[in-house]
């Protein structure tokens, strides 16, 4: 079997602004990347990755910073899966959160069908917060390099979630149609 090519990124930045560094931190956080230490990660090498950790490249020597860009590959088996299984523990992160929202998102629902609050307009609130699940979803999917163990159950619940959804939307229609 191949081993894996990661590109491992390096850099130091100057402390102030910290804006600049928090936002370049951000920025690498939202490629996936997985920090190893402080001013050390890892993403697994692609070329969109390539071509957007030059511009960081870039963007690191305009804060009069450094960095060092190496393509890497681990040394054997047992070290590549500790850099799979961080991949994996950082996006499961992420599910674990989308999937406290969508118990939120449950019990939201729960409540309005338990005042009977039946109008177009929480109709409305509700599917744009559910929109708002799926789109976090699809971020989270995007930076699931290695299949982490949480993403059927995030799918799985963002489905429920749109049963439910459907179910009071058509208490809704109904509760309309008693009004007539």
């Amino acid at each position: 079997m191949d081993s894996l090519k990661w590109l491992l990124l390096t850099y130091k930045v100057p402390a102030e602004p910290s804006s600049k560094r928090l936002a370049l931190w951000r920025r690498l956080k939202s490629l996936g990347a997985v920090y190893l230490q402080n001013g050390v990660c890892l993403l697994p090498k692609t070329d969109e990755h390539v071509r957007r950790l030059k511009v960081l490249e870039n963007d690191i020597a305009n804060m009069e910073g450094e960095c060092v860009l190496l393509e890497t590959i681990a040394l054997d088996h047992q070290q590549e899966e500790k850099v799979i299984a961080r991949f994996k523990a950082d996006r499961d992160d992420q599910y674990r959160e989308l999937l406290g929202r969508c118990q939120g998102f449950e019990a939201e629902i729960a409540k309005e069908i338990s005042i009977q609050k039946f109008t177009y307009a929480e109709l409305d609130e509700e599917e744009t917060d559910l929109k708002k699940l799926e789109n976090w979803y699809e971020k989270i999917r995007k930076l699931d390099f290695y299949d982490a163990p949480l993403a059927a159950a995030a799918q799985e619940r963002l489905r429920d979630c749109k049963a439910l959804l459907d179910h009071y939307a058509q208490l809704v229609y109904d509760a309309h149609d008693e009004n007539r």
